[in-house]
């Protein structure tokens, strides 16, 4: 293992910082921060993932392979624990070996929700630990139990319960914690509160933006353009935790009431957060055998591009973003920055950011026709919702921009390192 050094900083300056980013699917949260630091010669910036992880061309990623999974016969409770010790055992060889090669970091930055931090002391114990929490389990009030097409069981609580033995260790074992919004935040016991600071990592205004020249084609051959009657939805995956089963289920209204709009669905088939129905298929495959659309009208395009993906939110006339109450997606407020009217699930931590009728659209995760209705009249009256996307730009400019959550991230990385 070759490590990579900064550039040498001018005689008399301070020793580089050293700092180590630490995430499963690195970059992940930290893409921006990394980059940004990795160009700076007061830092001297090293990451570690699990194999496979994308990495960043300008930052030296060192990797990790798991030598088993949970055993089968762990109690399911147990299991997401076990995986994690997995998980920190890996990467504090990692660490180990690193730490024989000479690097000790100054201040560790991680996302510990799969467990790989869970021995960093056992190998820097002398380092500032930053854990992004981004999600504490509840039984009640979350995302459990919200959706009751999908019910929780006794059993379903006991293992919610249980998956918090690691979310406690880690804010215990930190020396500060981030989270993105003040609802995920909220989350977290009170007694750790003031140990977690707010710190969105922050959205790329500059390309994240409206363009009246936009286009994007669809596997048909047709251009859509701004000013059409152009109807999204867009998620890692399409799945009920998204609202997919709830705006699929509004299609045949939207339709109906919009003979010329086309509907573009950005999408995976497999599954984030969740399950898979029952008989195994996709979400995808079950809500298409339950609802019939036009597929000369209704395009499901799959996971695409990034600059498609931008291209697709600034043409869009109606963006429809539904969420139960968990982790906010950077594709809402990506669609804000590009000037969508975003109809949104009157959720948290949605309501966190979209005020109902003065930067979008607020309505209930599981009222069809009031989803259906606020499309329309998106669509029939777009001089009326124009200023509410124009809004919905300066409400992520002015809160959400990437340069505010590089500071963020930045003040806390100095102050760490200082202390």
């Amino acid at each position: 293992m070759t490590l990579k050094t900064a550039q040498p900083l001018p005689a008399g300056a301070p020793r580089a910082r050293r700092i180590l980013f630490i995430h499963q699917n690195f970059p992940g949260q930290f893409k921006r921060i990394a980059s940004q630091l990795a160009r700076d010669p007061a830092y001297e910036v090293l990451a570690i993932g699990k194999d496979g992880c994308p990495g960043l061309p300008d930052v030296r990623t060192l990797t990790y392979k798991l030598h088993r999974g949970a055993a089968k016969e762990t109690h399911h409770y147990a299991k997401p624990f076990e995986a994690g010790i997995l998980h920190g055992q890996a990467c504090l060889r990692v660490l180990l070996s690193m730490k024989e090669k000479g690097f000790v970091p100054d201040v560790i930055i991680a996302h510990p929700g799969w467990g790989d931090t869970m021995f960093v002391r056992e190998a820097f114990p002398d380092a500032r630990l930053v854990h992004f929490s981004e999600f504490y389990y509840h039984t009640d009030n979350a995302d459990v139990g919200f959706d009751p097409e999908f019910p929780s069981t006794i059993d379903d609580r006991a293992r919610v319960r249980a998956k918090n033995a690691l979310q406690l260790l880690n804010l215990e074992a930190c020396d500060i914690a981030v989270a993105p919004t003040a609802w995920q935040k909220s989350l977290h016991p009170k007694p750790y509160h003031d140990k977690i600071a707010l710190i969105h990592e922050g959205i790329d205004t500059a390309y994240l933006c409206p363009n009246p020249d936009a286009a994007f084609t669809l596997p048909n051959g047709k251009v859509l353009r701004p000013g059409d009657p152009v109807v999204t939805y867009v998620s890692r995956n399409l799945e009920p935790y998204r609202g997919f089963h709830t705006f699929m289920r509004a299609l045949p209204r939207i339709l109906a009431d919009n003979p010329e709009c086309d509907i573009v669905l950005a999408g995976g088939s497999d599954v984030s957060y969740g399950a898979r129905p029952a008989d195994g298929q996709s979400w995808r495959a079950r809500m298409l055998a339950e609802v019939a659309v036009d597929p000369d009208r209704v395009h499901f395009v799959d996971r695409i591009a990034y600059a498609r993906y931008r291209d697709l939110l600034q043409v869009s006339a109606a963006h429809v973003y539904l969420t139960y109450p968990f982790v906010l997606s950077w594709s809402m407020l990506e669609a804000m920055a590009c000037g969508c009217l975003v109809i949104g699930s009157d959720t948290a931590p949605v309501t966190e950011i979209i005020r109902d009728g003065e930067n979008g659209v607020l309505v209930d995760f599981f009222d069809t026709d009031a989803i259906a209705g606020a499309v329309s009249r998106a669509l029939r009256e777009p001089a009326r919702f124009a200023p509410l996307r124009a809004r919905a730009v300066e409400s992520i400019k002015a809160g959400y921009a990437v340069e505010e959550g590089i500071a963020g991230y930045r003040r806390l990385i100095d102050a760490a390192a200082t202390a």
